[in-house]
């Protein structure tokens, strides 16, 4: 076994302080990562200690694989979880702190390789009999050789990056018509986003759910699934609402799904957390779409219906323990959601917004959870992702799980920008989400940018709210820029500063 003393979390906001604090429970020193955009963040703040790593942009901070091994190395530290995004699936960077001597709390990076690319996850699995999309085996750049497969495997179909993630490198063809202009889109983008222009073509699959499984792997060959996850309500690809379990999969189907999800893990001998993500269709036939190597954003819906800590299980795999359970002796219990609360403006095709937090009030009560890092009077920074928090509700069943989240919602004040809240509270109360009888078209299907807008007020309250918006618009103060350096204040007032160093 190799027990880990110092643990450097790669990563920032709400992942890196759910990390941390798991860390702190067993009893493991930690150290935070930071850009000087984040100097005043929470997980700053949290760790036993902290090092600045660069400019506010990621590529010059926390994605400086060799400054975080430098830190590493000054600190005594002998582990790293990497989080999600960021270097979380950077084979490169796996290989990097395994070549120090470190412990990468993740998997291999030869299971990241052959994972990370869509292509080579399919043909890795193709021994167990897996269902997969119909489409090209292998990557394509040939344009008419790929519009003539297209055209056998029939319209409409999907163009993916084969290195792709996110939505990037992604098209819908339609007819054989608009073929040629989309798939070249879509290389220009898989080599903009991953510099990588490779792509191959699938089946569209119609009114599909997205379903995925949460898998979990030791270095003793153990694998086991921790049941699924709903994440069929998306923007742009990206998921906004998850629940666990699914309200449409039976036992019988739970359970062969499950099967496929370890079998992808045995196929490339997984060892940690990871996620194998399926579409089912309308008639319940399932397709093996990727597996994302590394701990997924919607994780604590999860460990809500299991009662695993999964960052704990992550960190006892990496010190080489075998898994304490056998999948007969894992359950169901209850039923969990996850909004994910972004700076984003629904009604503006969820653009994304930055500004200050004037209020920031979070949610609290029986089954409520807020992952987050911001506190009120925080900036929400220009340069990352534009997750404020995930809010997690769980109850003894689903109805409990949303009316919980609704409440929550409600509790929950977020002034100075706008979010995904009401959005949240639009899809929790629509009928199509309440029966269960939804798919990854809900917004397309279900939501326009006028669908949150207010109702147009009687003349009388019309008369005051202007009254009111010009009293407020005559003593509100200018929003200050993201800040880049420490609030002002004599170093050494809080014990945090005093042990915060800075590493260029």
């Amino acid at each position: 076994m190799k027990k880990i003393s110092k643990l450097l979390v790669a990563n920032r906001g709400e992942i890196a302080l759910r990390v941390l604090r798991s860390a702190k429970e067993m009893g493991i020193a930690t150290v935070a990562i930071y850009s000087e955009a984040d100097r005043n963040a929470l997980h700053v703040r949290y760790a036993d200690e902290a090092v600045c790593v660069g400019p506010p942009a990621s590529k010059d901070s926390y994605l400086r694989g060799d400054k975080i091994l430098e830190v590493c190395r000054a600190l005594g530290v002998d582990a790293i979880h990497p989080g999600y995004g960021f270097l979380s699936e950077n084979a490169g960077f796996a290989r990097m702190v395994r070549e120090a001597g470190l412990i990468f709390v993740g998997p291999s990076p030869e299971a990241m390789e052959i994972m990370g690319d869509k292509l080579s996850a399919k043909q890795a699995v193709q021994a167990y009999n897996i269902p997969l999309v119909p489409g090209t085996a292998e990557a394509i750049s040939d344009v008419a050789a790929a519009k003539q497969i297209a055209q056998e495997v029939g319209f409409p179909i999907l163009i993916k990056a084969s290195a792709g993630g996110g939505g990037k490198g992604m098209r819908i063809v339609n007819d054989a018509a608009e073929f040629e202009e989309q798939m070249q889109l879509a290389i220009n983008e898989a080599v903009s986003a991953f510099g990588d222009g490779a792509v191959f073509i699938e089946k569209f699959v119609t009114g599909p759910r997205h379903i995925e499984i949460q898998v979990l792997g030791d270095e003793h060959g153990n694998i086991v699934h921790l049941f699924e996850r709903e994440c069929s309500i998306q923007r742009r690809h990206q998921k906004v609402i998850e629940e666990a379990p699914s309200s449409v999969l039976t036992p019988e189907l739970r359970a062969e799904m499950g099967r496929c999800a370890v079998d992808v893990a045995r196929a490339c001998n997984y060892a940690g957390a990871g996620t194998v993500e399926f579409l089912l269709d309308d008639k319940r036939n399932f397709y093996f779409l990727e597996m994302n190597t590394r701990l997924q954003v919607e994780h604590p819906v999860t460990e809500q219906i299991t009662g695993l800590d999964l960052v704990k299980e992550q960190i006892r795999v990496a010190e080489g323990y075998p898994l304490p359970f056998a999948q007969e002796d894992l359950t169901i219990t209850g039923h969990a959601l996850e909004l994910r609360v972004y700076a984003e403006d629904p009604q503006n095709n969820f653009l994304p917004d930055i500004g200050t937090l004037s209020t920031y009030v979070r949610p609290q009560g029986p089954g409520v959870r807020v992952d987050d890092g911001f506190e009120q009077g925080m900036d929400i920074p220009i340069y990352y992702d534009p997750m404020i928090a995930k809010l997690v509700t769980f109850g003894a069943d689903r109805a409990e799980a949303i009316a919980r989240m609704l409440r929550a919602i409600e509790e929950y004040k977020i002034t100075g920008i706008e979010t995904t809240l009401a959005f949240g509270t639009y899809v929790l109360t629509h009928p199509a989400f309440v029966s269960g009888d939804f798919d990854t078209n809900f917004i397309k299907d279900h939501f326009t940018p006028t669908t949150l807008a207010p109702a147009a007020p009687d003349e009388a309250t019309a008369k005051v709210a202007a009254a009111l918006g010009a009293m407020l618009l005559s003593e509100k103060k200018p929003k200050t820029a993201a800040a880049t350096g420490e609030t002002a204040g004599a170093e050494g007032s809080s014990g945090w500063r005093r042990n915060r160093l800075g590493v260029r």
